[in-house]
C-alpha cells in the first residue's frame, strides 16, 4: 500500500506544481492587453506572430524593438530614392538583417485586400487618419490599434505606447522613449539659444501665391516636438489651433497676427525663402522680416521633422542646428 500512496502523492505534487506554474505565467504574461482608442476597445488574447501597420510610421515602432511587419504603408514623402521605404527605415531593416516588408500603396487610401493578404494577428495605426469605416473594415481582418483621440495627432510618445502595447512589449516601449529622451536632451545640451524661442510651423506654400497662409496647429505632431527641443508655441498659434484640427489657414492680410513667433519653420527651396522675403504681406511678420526661417526641402530632414521613433535620431543633429541657426537671427 505505501507504494501506491507515495505514488499517489508524487502525482498530486505533480499536478499542484503544475498548477502553480501556469498560474505563475498567466499572472505574469501581459495578455489579455485591452487598449482603449478613438473608436472604443481592442483586445488582444496572445502575442501577435504577424504584425501589419497601416499608415504613416506605424511599422517603426515593431521594427525598433526588434520586429519586422508582414506589411506597412509605402512611403509617399521624403523618399529619395523612390524605393517606397525612407533611409532611416531601410538602416533598420539592415540592422536587423530582413528583407522589406509587403509596402501598402496608400496613395488611394488604405487598401485592406493587400492588407488581408498579409493575415496580420494585430495591425498597427496608433498614428493614423482612419475612419470609423476604416477602422470598421480592418477590424474584420484582425484587433487594429487606433489612434486615442484625433487623427493624425498622436505625438511620437503615444503612438510607441500604444503600438508597443499591442505588442505586449510595453516595456521595451517605455525603454525606448528613455533612449530617444536620452538622445534630445543630449543634443540640445549645445543649443541654450533655443530655450524658450517660439516657433511656427507652416504647412507647404507656393511661391507664386503667398495670399493664404496654411499652418501646423498645437494638435499637429510637428509642433508638438517643438517642445522636445526646447521651444514654445506662441499665443497667436494656440489661440487660431482649433480642437481636434491639426492643420489652419489665414489670409496673408492677417499674418501680423503672428509677431509673436520667434522662428518660422516650412517646407521650400530657395525659391520660396525669396518669395518670403519680397513680399510685402509676409514682411509684417517680424520672423520673415528679419529671416529667421527654417526650410525644410521635400527630402528626409524634411521628412524626419515630422517625428517618428526612428527618424528622430536620424534627422536631430540636422535639424537642431538649422533651428539653431534661425534662432540666433538679430532682432
Amino acid at each position: 500500500m505505501k507504494p501506491f500512496r507515495f505514488a499517489v502523492l508524487a502525482i498530486m505534487a505533480f499536478v499542484l506544481i503544475g498548477a502553480l506554474k501556469a498560474a505563475f505565467a498567466a499572472e505574469s504574461s501581459p495578455y489579455p492587453v485591452t487598449i482603449q482608442h478613438a473608436f472604443g476597445t481592442t483586445v488582444i488574447d496572445k502575442k501577435p506572430e504577424r504584425v501589419a501597420t497601416v499608415a504613416w510610421a506605424n511599422h517603426e515602432v515593431p521594427l525598433a524593438l526588434g520586429i519586422v511587419p508582414v506589411g506597412m504603408a509605402r512611403a509617399n514623402f521624403g523618399d529619395d530614392d523612390g524605393d517606397g521605404i525612407l533611409p532611416w527605415v531601410t538602416e533598420k531593416l539592415d540592422e536587423l538583417k530582413a528583407e522589406s516588408p509587403v509596402l501598402f500603396d496608400e496613395g488611394d487610401g488604405i487598401d485592406f485586400e493587400a492588407v488581408a493578404a498579409t493575415r496580420p494577428a494585430v495591425i498597427l495605426a496608433a498614428y493614423s487618419g482612419l475612419s470609423q469605416a476604416d477602422y470598421d473594415t480592418l477590424s474584420e481582418i484582425a484587433p487594429v490599434i487606433a489612434y486615442p483621440q484625433a487623427p493624425w495627432s498622436t505625438d511620437w510618445r503615444e503612438t510607441i505606447r500604444l503600438n508597443s502595447a499591442g505588442l505586449g512589449m510595453a516595456a521595451e516601449g517605455e525603454a525606448l522613449i528613455a533612449d530617444i529622451e536620452a538622445d534630445i536632451a543630449r543634443t540640445l545640451e549645445g543649443h541654450p539659444e533655443l530655450k524658450g524661442k517660439s516657433a511656427m510651423f507652416i504647412t507647404h506654400l507656393s511661391s507664386w501665391d503667398l495670399s493664404i497662409v496654411n499652418f501646423y496647429t498645437t494638435n499637429d505632431t510637428r509642433v508638438k516636438f517643438f517642445a522636445d527641443l526646447g521651444l514654445t508655441s506662441p499665443k497667436s498659434v494656440v489661440q487660431a489651433s482649433q480642437p481636434g484640427k491639426f492643420s489652419g489657414s489665414v489670409s496673408a492680410e492677417e499674418i501680423d497676427a503672428f509677431d509673436d513667433v520667434d522662428i518660422l519653420v516650412t517646407y521650400g527651396d530657395g525659391m520660396l525663402f525669396d518669395a518670403l522675403k519680397t513680399n510685402a504681406l509676409m514682411l509684417h511678420m517680424p520672423a520673415v522680416a528679419r529671416e529667421s526661417i527654417v526650410m525644410l526641402g521635400n527630402n528626409a530632414v524634411g521628412t524626419g521633422a515630422n517625428p517618428t521613433p526612428l527618424s528622430i535620431r536620424w534627422v536631430l543633429k540636422d535639424y537642431v542646428k538649422l533651428l539653431s541657426e534661425a534662432a540666433k537671427k538679430p532682432k
